[in-house]
């Protein structure tokens, strides 16, 4: 599986959302700090909602195939600047994470990471597992050296 960099503001899921995707059982943590654990990179989300932190996560980014930015399909507001994908030399791809949620507005979530820059985005619910297998599946097959060569996921 292609390592994929897990980026998003702290409670939007990334944690819950790796140990979904490594086959485990789910138990919150607070991530204090980047963890690596096989293909997965699990960011703590203060690197993203700090501008210290900030530059942190565009080194952790070398290590990964992949780059998943995460918004909560309940958040209020995006934490993305408009065409932030554009710094980066990694694919990225988008994850609203809790489209199960009572208050979620999925499609409100999407058309940020759209306004971000994110041209794959994936609609995923860790309770539920809808989207779960879609995305596992795309990690699995992502052809990287077609990406460098095409430009398309």
């Amino acid at each position: 599986m292609n390592k994929v960099i897990l980026i998003g503001r702290s409670g939007c899921g990334k944690t819950t959302l790796s140990q979904v995707l490594k086959g485990e059982s789910t138990k919150y943590y607070k991530t204090q700090s980047v963890h690596r654990d096989g293909f997965l990179i699990d960011t703590p989300g203060e690197y993203v909602e700090s501008r210290n932190f900030g530059g942190a996560l565009a080194v952790y980014t070398y290590e990964s195939d992949i780059v998943g930015l995460l918004i909560s399909a309940n958040e209020p507001y995006s934490l993305y600047s408009p065409c932030i994908t554009s710094m980066a030399n990694r694919p990225i791809i988008g994850i609203v994470t809790g489209i199960d949620k009572r208050d979620a507005n999925v499609n409100r979530a999407e058309n940020w990471l759209k306004l971000a820059g994110c041209k794959k985005i994936f609609k995923v619910s860790s309770v539920t597992g809808e989207g779960i297998e879609e995305l596992k599946t795309f990690l699995n097959g992502f052809d990287t050296k077609r990406y460098y060569n095409t430009g398309k996921f």
